[in-house]
């Protein structure tokens, strides 16, 4: 089933904020706290420093009325720097790849910033881009084909 959650990026302070909305929203994690030590590198990929193996990899959290919000901390040794305009996204996660390919080619026309969308190593097909008004979205099909 399709869904829409709202994900936040982090300059390594992710757990301490969501543990904070945990408390002030009376909810617990959806998914166990993952780990970018947890994450086994890809071919190719740079070994991470120790400090940034302890930061969040993702995390979910419910809040009001069936919305999540979602968070990852970002890597300096990856380049990723908290900025305006990258620091919240639209995630969607839609049925198919089909309309994930639709929505992705509507949105990033004209904007910038996009990955494309891919293949990833925990089983998504997944992707990113900001429109052409400076909204971030996300996609994310979990029963990727």
């Amino acid at each position: 089933m399709s869904r829409v959650s709202t994900y936040l990026n982090f300059p390594g302070t992710a757990e301490e904020a969501f543990t904070f909305y945990a408390s002030v929203f009376g909810t617990e994690f959806s998914v166990p706290l993952n780990r970018f030590g947890d994450m086994p590198s890809g071919p190719g990929a740079p070994e991470l420093p120790d400090d940034e193996k302890s930061k969040v990899l993702h995390v979910e959290l419910p809040i009001l009325a069936g919305h999540v919000i979602m968070a990852t901390d970002m890597l300096a040794s990856m380049g990723q720097e908290l900025r305006v305009g990258n620091n919240t996204t639209l995630n969607l996660e839609p049925d198919t790849r089909e309309e994930a390919e639709r929505l992705y080619a509507a949105l990033s026309e004209g904007g910038a910033d996009g990955s494309g969308l891919n293949d990833m190593p925990w089983g998504s097909y997944w992707g990113t881009c900001l429109d052409r008004f400076g909204v971030r979205w996300m996609f994310n099909v979990t029963d990727a084909e």
